[in-house]
């Protein structure tokens, strides 16, 4: 007989979730993830609530600050939501808006007539998910108080001043208890998304401010996304010099557009709806490219575009070398899908049009050298287009795009693409041992020769001309280009980038994945890209094998086979054995390589020592002369060359001095607030506060033979027990480098990386398009300063290069 109370079902089982509860009880629903983009979706929705402001006019500066704890206080000079009463509910209109959904003035456009956020849901979300919430407000003269912990009204709204501003102030600080992966706010990601809005929105001024390190960011543009649209073109060279823009509002729709063209292939287009990144266009990109495409055409003549050129310029010949930023602001907007991230509202594609056939056809006629300019790039790639597509015609009566031609192509044996994997190899020895050891049935082997084409600099016809990538479009068969491409037709769903640990690997890989950026997108962003990791190191011990994929993995298992051999003791009778002794040695060796990047820095350890001893943790530390003065002179005790403090010349707050560090030679530096801002150095701090004790020590090691022998010896500072710890493990092995996969017989390579039951993959994602596309021009365009400029701030980072 069934369990009849575990089947029963009845009014009793339907759950109720009270004001908040449902929002922490399933937060993915509200917020996206519980991960890091779910975390910084709290501070986006407590800004857009003053952006919302900003909109209607009332707000000109926002101000977010993150604090040491991780908290965050989001401040603006709005009107301040009010505080009276709620004629129904019962409470003040602060307290309903902080704790209940779907409440707010979002809802009634005498208030706002656009808002992004989450339509009322906002605030209260964060509230929800934070451990504490204190909302003040600025109005009516007056400054009020409420605070809140888990969602949960803890104290009365309350006067505690006078102000004759208005505004409103919310801190909020996220719950760990949900947000289990990280509560730690990432800089660089808050500071992507204010600088975007600043773009979005001109003349709002927004600060940000990180009291973790003292980083500082102010952003305001006049320009609004005329500026946003210079700035992505920096590192571009352009067709014209000024960037074109058409502004309208039509049914309350407010429509503004601007683009610029520059020299090379690629469309750049950013869209947005009421400050939302519609990632994925929608009606309103739709309207845009459909007016281009008739407006340049119709501009067009006969001694211009030749005549069986003119009726094929289609919408990729008009948008290749585009950057366009499209911000339209919608009254009721209607989204596809839970996250925003394509408008649906059919409407706006007919105002779009509408506007951009007027604007845009009245300023080509206006400004005849900057339409000839556009239409002679729009002529170039429809013909560049028409060569590619013959090139094809060719290739297909030829045979050569056929699977059974692909070059050297090692096909598998399944035929399902769920389970096929191409691994894309380096090489014809490397593609050797590939193939001689892979699993025939599911994977396939294809080797490049030498480095293909960079297609960040060349157009479609000559991309097409390259046998390289031929090969590379065939084995795929999903076709090139925008016409063609079919993702269904796809016959390997993991692709797999399998380079040397060398800067030739480096490089190949780096031009794989922009050819994969650039003409097959859909690859990545359906994640079938993936970049196979071969080991570092082989350490062989008799007929024993093992192999490590980088430094970290290796001296974890050397510390782990230590820890059974031997135990430490240091000459203030602390004891280090078994677990503790992997983790001392682990963060010992973590901070050896910390303090020798930052060397490299002009950083020495002498001075990163003395900052660590002192609690050195952010720039706001020298903002106090007696504190920088103090620091001067305990170096200066130490025999260090001390010069007077100035004020800093990027930071007036803050003191620093010049110091001359004495050793082998004469090493000049500064002794000021950039230090607490590397984040190497705040990764120093964290391990200092763990192996204090041991950087001063001398250790006895005593190691126990196989026949019951002991051996004590002695290490008299922190590096030697490093060394001597590594020695004494690496005893009857044998430790080997591996610099290219050609050094590996077919068994090792399918053992380290070929394997899917012990392989390492790294699957290529976009977090951020902007970025990625500014770095993808960086790296591979035609203009050099910005390449030489990234190599100039990232070279010390290269703590390991094979040339």
């Amino acid at each position: 007989m069934k369990d009849q109370a575990k089947n029963s079902y009845g009014a009793e089982q339907i759950k109720v979730l009270d004001g908040l509860e449902a929002v922490r009880k399933r937060p993915s629903m509200y917020i996206g993830n519980t991960a890091s983009e779910g975390l910084h979706h709290l501070i986006y929705e407590v800004v857009d609530n003053s952006i919302d402001e900003a909109l209607a006019g009332f707000c000109s500066t926002i101000s977010i600050v993150i604090h040491e704890d991780n908290s965050v206080t989001v401040e603006d000079n709005g009107r301040g939501i009010p505080v009276d009463m709620h004629p129904t509910e019962q409470m003040s209109a602060l307290e309903l808006v902080m704790t209940t959904l779907h409440a707010g003035g979002k809802f009634d456009h005498s208030t706002y007539k656009v808002s992004g956020g989450l339509h009322g849901v906002g605030v209260s979300v964060v509230n929800a998910l934070s451990v504490r919430t204190v909302a003040e407000v600025k109005r009516n003269g007056k400054i009020y108080r409420q605070s809140y912990e888990y969602g949960i009204r803890v104290s009365d709204l309350e006067v505690i001043g006078e102000s004759s501003q208005t505004g409103t102030t919310i801190f909020f600080k996220p719950d760990p208890g949900i947000f289990a992966e990280t509560t730690e706010f990432q800089y660089e990601i808050v500071k992507n998304r204010m600088r975007e809005l600043a773009f979005l929105n001109k003349n709002i001024r927004i600060t940000l401010k990180d009291e973790r390190d003292g980083a500082e960011d102010d952003f305001y543009f006049d320009g609004g996304i005329v500026s946003y649209v210079e700035y992505l073109n920096r590192n571009r060279t352009c067709i014209h010099p000024a960037p074109i823009l058409i502004s309208g509002e039509r049914d309350s729709v407010q429509v503004d557009i601007c683009f610029q063209y520059f020299d090379g292939y690629s469309e750049r287009l950013f869209s947005f709806v009421n400050n939302i990144n519609t990632k994925e266009g929608g009606s309103h990109v739709a309207g845009f490219r459909a007016a281009l495409t008739k407006c340049i055409n119709r501009y067009a003549s006969d001694d211009v575009v030749p005549k069986h050129l003119k009726e094929k310029m289609g919408g990729d010949d008009v948008r290749e070398g585009l950057t366009c930023v499209i911000s339209v602001r919608v009254p009721n907007p209607q989204f596809e899908g839970q996250t925003k991230t394509k408008l649906g509202n059919s409407e706006v594609k007919s105002i779009v049009e509408s506007i951009c056939n007027e604007r845009l056809g009245a300023y080509l006629e206006q400004n005849p050298a900057v339409a000839r300019g556009i239409l002679s790039k729009a002529v170039e790639a429809a013909r560049a287009r028409e060569a590619a597509r013959k090139a094809r015609d060719l290739s297909r009566k030829k045979g050569s795009l056929s699977v059974l031609m692909a070059g050297k192509l090692a096909e598998c044996q399944s035929k399902v693409p769920a389970e096929r994997e191409l691994f894309i190899v380096e090489g014809d020895s490397a593609g050797g041992s590939a193939k001689q050891g892979r699993d025939r049935s599911i994977q396939a082997i294809l080797p490049l020769r030498g480095k293909i084409m960079n297609v960040e600099k060349a157009r479609f016809d000559k991309i097409l001309s390259s046998e390289e990538i031929k090969q590379l479009v065939a084995s795929l068969g999903t076709g090139i280009g925008n016409e063609e491409f079919d993702l269904e037709k796809l016959r390997y769903h993991k692709i797999i980038i399998m380079t040397d640990a060398d800067v030739d690997g480096a490089h190949i890989r780096t031009l794989l994945l922009t050819f994969f950026y650039r003409q097959m997108l859909p690859l990545i962003e359906n994640g079938h890209v993936y970049i196979g990791q071969p080991p570092l190191y082989r350490l062989g011990k008799g007929k024993k094998e093992q192999y490590f994929l980088n430094d970290e993995a290796l001296n974890t298992y050397l510390y782990s086979q230590a820890s059974q051999l031997m135990r430490i003791q240091t000459d203030q009778g602390m004891m280090i054995a078994e677990a503790d002794m992997v983790q001392v040695l682990r963060r010992l060796s973590a901070f050896d390589k910390v303090l020798l990047y930052l060397e490299r820095l002009n950083i020495p350890e002498q001075l990163v020592l003395l900052l660590l001893e002192h609690d050195v943790h952010s720039a706001r530390q020298f903002e106090e002369r007696a504190f920088v003065e103090h620091l001067a002179s305990q170096l200066s005790g130490r025999g260090v060359k001390v010069g007077a403090l100035r004020s800093c010349p990027w930071r007036p707050a803050c003191m620093e001095c010049e110091v001359v560090m004495q050793g082998q030679g004469h090493m000049t530096t500064t002794l000021g607030p950039n230090i607490p801002l590397i984040n190497e150095y705040r990764h120093a701090l964290e391990l200092y506060k763990s192996i204090r004790p041991y950087l001063t020590a001398v250790f006895t090691v005593t190691r126990t033979a196989a026949a019951g022998q002991e051996t004590t010896l002695t290490a008299d500072d922190w590096r030697r027990l490093i060394e001597l710890v590594r020695e004494e493990t690496f005893k009857g092995s044998h430790l080997q480098r591996y610099k290219g996969l050609g050094e590996m017989n077919p068994e090792q390579l399918w053992d380290t990386t070929m394997n899917p039951a012990n392989r390492t993959l790294i699957q290529v994602r976009i977090d951020d398009l902007e970025q990625t596309d500014d770095l993808f021009t960086t790296l591979m365009g035609d203009k050099v300063e910005p390449r030489r400029d990234f190599i100039q701030n990232h070279a010390l980072e290269v703590a390991d290069l094979d040339i």
